[in-house]
């Protein structure tokens, strides 16, 4: 019998809108090898390895009547040359040209009828780089059966290790007959289970968002600040179909030297940073920003646990997010005492759940920042803008050079997609001594996304300088 898409996987295909792709991405930008790297190469890295995560060959397969959720069934017609892809950026290969393209690209859809995923090498940046851009459906990633293509092709060394590769054979796929035999069988064996598809089938999907929070993890520590709406802000109106994008980059020293100044987390110091630079975005906007001034993050978290209530470092349960509401104090001037009313919440959070720390998660996963947005954009989903005004996820990885078919990867930017209302996401990771910002805006409400990217720095400096 062919998977069948969980209620949660499920509902990611039924909230899906012209203006708010379900999909996830990640930019990794790398320097070309002396011994040269094309299109032809990083195909046959792909297709050695893509059979250790067979998702990536299946599509969605409809039942007939939406008797049942949908199943994942073999692509007999999969072409990998489809879903890789290549592009080149015009002379002089500038960030600003990248960062349009893409924008461009990751405001399109994917293809319902192919395998939920597509990669890109982007050719003609300056200084001999060259980049990757995937879009991995959020139906797709759930940090069991399948993890981003990304972390698929890097290696740890310059010299790819070798995967001698599968012959693969698709099974055939089920008849509509035997999809509708097997939705009857559930229907009789699960009956309750008909009205839930039922309404799905017509487009009730927030009858299925609605289940979000109880799967992705325990949330009774923001209950009471969600009980409340967002503060009125400018991140909250209705989204266009295209997107603009900006990075910003950082080094992970900056954020340890203030975490040892004052005591806290690194994520706490992530978060007042973001804090400052929106303060100053809004204040260069000329918006009203008073003392009490707040905008409400929505900040996914990963947890584990054991039935026994200890942390968890083993990887086969996969990874579980919860997602947590932090009032960003951005009308407080003092950078320090932003900081100290961010730790306050955060270890109210920390008390309430069981939060993973940064060297856990990359134990957990390897390089799992790509899956790891995935997950936290998926538990993002699940609240209503009225509660948030955007979200943040931020990342941990692994302190290490890789490298994909011997390109070294200089950096990674996640780009995070836009729930329904929401004009921006930001997403970063660490990486081999950096920390990397990727804002993905909508076009028409954030026209100077560059500019907030670029008051990232201000903030962290800002905050650096401050005295204890």
């Amino acid at each position: 019998m062919p998977d069948r898409l969980s209620a949660l996987d499920a509902s990611f295909l039924y909230l899906e809108q012209p203006t708010t792709p379900m999909h996830v991405g990640a930019v990794a930008i790398f320097r070309r090898p002396r011994s040269g790297f094309d299109y032809d190469r990083l195909l046959r890295v792909i297709e050695q390895r893509i059979g250790s995560v067979p998702r990536y060959r299946q599509r969605v397969r409809h039942i007939p009547g939406g008797l049942a959720r949908p199943v994942w069934v073999d692509d007999e017609d999969f072409d990998l040359s489809y879903h890789v892809r290549r592009s080149a950026l015009p002379k002089p290969g500038t960030d600003r040209a990248l960062h349009d393209l893409i924008a461009r690209l990751m405001s399109r859809p994917l293809d319902h009828t192919r395998p939920l995923w597509e990669m890109y090498l982007v050719e003609g940046l300056d200084s001999g780089r060259l980049a990757m851009l995937t879009k991995t459906h959020q139906a797709l990633v759930d940090g069991i059966r399948a993890i981003d293509i990304a972390q698929l092709i890097l290696d740890v060394s310059a010299t790819p290790r070798e995967d001698g590769g599968q012959t693969w054979r698709p099974r055939p796929e089920p008849s509509p007959v035997r999809l509708m035999r097997d939705a009857v069988f559930e229907a009789w064996s699960r009956p309750g289970a008909v009205v839930d598809n039922a309404k799905a089938a017509v487009g009730d999907a927030a009858a299925s968002a609605g289940k979000m929070v109880d799967v992705l993890g325990q949330v009774a520590s923001v209950l009471r600040t969600a009980a409340s709406r967002a503060p009125g802000s400018p991140l909250n109106v209705p989204v266009s179909a295209q997107r603009r994008f900006a990075v910003a980059r950082t080094r992970l020293d900056d954020y340890r030297k203030v975490r040892s100044k004052h005591g806290c987390a690194v994520n706490d110091v992530v978060l007042a940073v973001v804090s400052g630079a929106m303060r100053n975005w809004l204040l260069s906007r000329g918006e009203p920003v008073t003392v009490s001034s707040t905008v409400r993050a929505m900040v996914p978290l990963s947890v584990r646990a054991e039935p026994d209530g200890h942390a968890s470092m083993d990887n086969s349960a996969g990874n579980r997010v919860s997602s947590f509401l932090v009032d960003l104090p951005v009308g407080e001037p003092s950078a320090v005492m932003r900081l100290h009313q961010i730790t306050h919440q955060m270890r109210v959070h920390a008390e309430s759940g069981r939060s993973v720390g940064a060297e856990t998660l990359v134990r957990l996963g390897g390089f799992a920042p790509p899956t790891l947005h995935a997950l936290g954009a998926r538990a993002a989903s699940g609240f209503s803008k009225r509660i948030f005004n955007l979200v943040v996820t931020n990342v941990p990885g692994p302190q290490v050079v890789l490298y994909a078919a011997g390109a070294t990867m200089l950096e990674m930017f996640p780009v995070v997609p836009l729930a329904k209302g929401q004009a921006l996401a930001i997403g970063l990771t660490s990486y081999n001594g950096g920390v990397y910002y990727g804002f993905n805006a909508d076009r028409d409400a954030m026209g100077d996304v560059e500019m907030l990217a670029g008051m990232i720095s201000e903030s962290l400096d800002e905050l650096a300088g401050a005295a204890p």
